[in-house]
């Protein structure tokens, strides 16, 4: 006897319809498991024979034959268990077929037949909903995640006899209702990281308020202990609120990835990643024998924090010059390929030199020429080129650490950043053009949306020639002057956006040059 059940198993960031088909026939008993099942998948055999038994089930003593198909692609994970375990007991009239029909089943089985949860309980509620079915049956501690999509029943049951007496009309499951608190964050978060607890460095603070509002990569660079690391910990909290679109697509990496929020955390809410300096190239942007999402998918639609960015090796800092510039990653190995977002906005720290002390004026470097060439250059200079702001960090002294006065908070800051994005965003809307922020402006939008006068044109043309400036620093200087305009809510651009956007490509140069 055949029977038919549905399920999903994850292929790169998509979740892939898998039909769990199993036939029981007369013949010496053995549990077979066929369609590219990995190790965690064909070790389920045990895990539902013991859980039907446990369950107070018969196990047949029959020839068991399951069936994973499409066979084209290899399943991992654990939860094709529950969909397995109804398929034999389906195949042993303990319910009708039909009746499972329009379900779709994910879930680990423990041996005395609870469910356990499962990664990707996100993707396969999208899925669902994507492939026309009624709803989707899955384990209690997935459940309040799979019910964020919408248009879809999510029932969560806690045992597999749960299940099958739905599944038989002995018993009834109550979908469950969304909570978006699980999601977005409401009524304001109370972040620990804030700028009102940044003494000065005002200056700084402005040009991470550009960055955050055109989504601009930014390079800190001064003495340690000037603030570098805490300021760009702050960088969350001034960015806007994710769309409801945006925080599922967060949720969906981290559900995917089987990675937790920190405590009190939403699903949704913007991640910041400061993976350690000493992570590997696969472990930043993604891979392994089936690939896995990196730090830069993890960051997607938030931050990516790289701290003492000369002391990552330099082949890991190198592979995420593609990423950068188009905003997703490909990952090919001999038996697997798969695609991940990685939006993110970078931010790096780094000292002037390997003493920390060449901008400090109250130490004096150790580090001879020599070294602090070497240590420069261990930022190769295209992704250098790819950072669209760079800014000095000057420490500060006793008295302007111990100042008082107002500082200004982060949700101050982050109110005129959500201004200057839907400014954006209604230009874009406007034009028909399907763009996230000015950073992802291209060519044609930059000669379109970035129009300069002539004052500001000689000041672009001036900065080109002396600093011997790229074509992509020339196109990063007009992103990021559209985006101080915008955030002055000035329509056309103007030399004081262009000065400013100018002396954010030199550390080394003030804006008196270009005056």
């Amino acid at each position: 006897m055949i029977a038919k059940m549905k399920s999903c198993a994850v292929n790169g960031f998509e979740a892939i319809i898998v039909d769990v088909e199993v036939d029981i026939t007369l013949g010496l008993p053995v549990f077979n498991m066929v369609g590219l099942a990995e190790t965690a998948v064909r070790e389920s055999r045990d895990r539902v024979r013991s859980a039907l038994q446990n369950a107070g089930y018969t196990f047949p003593m029959d020839r068991v034959v399951v069936n994973l198909a499409p066979a084209d692609f290899k399943k991992e994970g654990t939860g094709l268990d529950l969909p397995v375990a109804l398929g034999i007991l389906c195949a042993q009239g303990l319910f009708q077929a039909s009746s499972a029909a329009s379900w779709l089943f994910a879930g680990e089985l423990s041996l005395d037949g609870y469910l356990r949860p499962v990664k990707a309980a996100l993707p396969f509620a999208l899925a669902a909903r994507d492939n026309g079915f009624k709803g989707i049956i899955l384990p209690k501690e997935n459940g309040a995640q799979a019910s964020l999509v919408k248009d879809i029943k999510v029932l969560a049951p806690s045992h597999l006899a749960q299940v099958v007496d739905f599944l038989a009309e002995k018993a009834n499951l109550t979908p469950l209702e969304p909570d978006l608190s699980m999601l977005l964050e409401t009524g304001g978060a109370d972040r620990e990281n804030d700028f009102s607890h940044v003494r000065g460095q005002t200056h700084v603070k402005r040009a991470m308020e550009v960055a955050a509002a055109g989504h601009h990569h930014i390079l800190l660079n001064g003495p340690a202990g000037s603030g570098k690391s805490l300021m760009a910990k702050c960088l969350p909290g001034i960015m806007p609120e994710p769309s409801f679109e945006e925080a599922m697509e967060i949720a969906k990496v981290y559900s995917v990835a089987g990675v937790s929020r920190e405590p009190g955390q939403p699903l949704g809410a913007r991640p910041f990643r400061s993976p350690h300096h000493s992570i590997s190239d696969a472990g930043l942007v993604g891979g392994g024998t089936v690939p896995k999402p990196g730090e830069i998918t993890l960051s997607h639609n938030g931050v990516l924090f790289l701290d003492e960015l000369p002391e990552f090796r330099r082949s890991v800092l190198e592979v995420l010059r593609q990423p950068i510039e188009e905003g997703v990653i490909t990952i090919a190995r001999a038996n697997a390929k798969a695609t991940y977002p990685c939006r993110f906005m970078l931010a790096g720290a780094m000292n002037p030199c390997p003493c920390g002390n060449l901008t400090n004026p109250d130490r004096e470097c150790t580090c001879t020429p020599a070294k602090i060439e070497q240590y420069k250059n261990k930022i190769s200079g295209p992704l250098m080129d790819r950072m669209d702001i760079l800014v000095e960090v000057p420490r500060l002294s006793f008295n302007e650490m111990t100042a008082d006065g107002h500082r200004e908070s982060s949700e101050c800051i982050r109110k005129r950043v959500e201004k200057a994005r839907d400014i954006q965003a209604h230009r874009f809307k406007k034009a028909g053009i399907t763009c996230f922020s000015n950073a992802d402006m291209g060519p044609k939008l930059l000669q379109r949306f970035c129009p300069l006068d002539a004052q500001s044109r000689r000041v672009v043309e001036q900065a080109m020639k002396q600093f011997n400036l790229s074509g992509r620093a020339y196109a990063s200087i007009l992103k990021l002057a559209r985006t101080i305009a915008d955030l002055a809510d000035a329509p056309d651009i103007r030399k004081p956006h262009v000065l400013e956007a100018v002396q954010y490509k030199r550390l080394d140069q003030a804006r008196d040059d270009f005056s």
